[in-house]
């Protein structure tokens, strides 16, 4: 069983979309359940509008459910303090934080990756605005350039989303082709996560 946990130190930097859409993309590869852990309940309410290709549990109700899943996928509450930090990233093979690309997110992204020292986590560039603006590569180097690992991939900004969230389906089952482009980010994403679960 491998636990992805995504977590971030405030609202509003699409972590409770980053959980669905990356287990929507494992979901392909084994029996997979996500968690939610958000007080918001994004994602449950996202599934009882429609329909999503795993199982999703509040954290009341996973420790008897999590039993014989491959993956699963944690959407955990925003603002964690360093401790529940710390112990989040001891409870899972990799932990994702997602950020956006503005100059405001830098010192908070500073300041949790120095609380989780050594463990396994990676920065995630989410709603990232479309070229040709630069700011989703400025933030990303500027992360690189504070040794705080990142992933290649970023999560590109999208209409699509809220419609994917009324329809409560992923946005990779939205059939417009903007959409479309959309979940190739997730899917990008989806296989660095793997490739970083085999290495470690």
């Amino acid at each position: 069983m491998k636990i992805i946990t995504v977590t971030g130190y405030k609202g509003g930097v699409a972590k409770s979309n980053t959980a669905i859409h990356i287990a929507t993309y494992f979901s392909d590869y084994g029996k997979t359940i996500l968690v939610d852990g958000d007080p918001n309940r994004t994602a449950l309410s996202w599934s009882q509008r429609g329909k999503l290709p795993y199982l999703v549990a509040d954290e009341r109700q996973a420790m008897r459910l999590i039993s014989g899943h491959d993956f699963v996928v944690i959407d955990t509450p925003a603002r964690p303090n360093s401790d529940d930090l710390k112990e989040l990233a001891k409870g899972c093979d990799l932990l994702i934080l997602p950020t956006i690309p503005d100059v405001v997110s830098l010192e908070p992204m500073l300041q949790t990756t120095k609380d989780l020292g050594s463990a396994n986590y990676r920065a995630l560039i989410a709603i990232v605005p479309p070229a040709p603006s630069k700011e989703g590569a400025a933030m990303r180097q500027e992360l690189i350039d504070n040794n705080i690992p990142v992933f290649q991939t970023m999560i590109r900004r999208a209409a699509g989303f809220q419609k994917a969230a009324l329809e409560g389906v992923p946005i990779r089952d939205i059939s417009d082709s903007r959409s479309r482009i959309a979940w190739l980010d997730y899917k990008s994403l989806g296989k660095e996560i793997m490739e970083v679960l085999s290495n470690g």
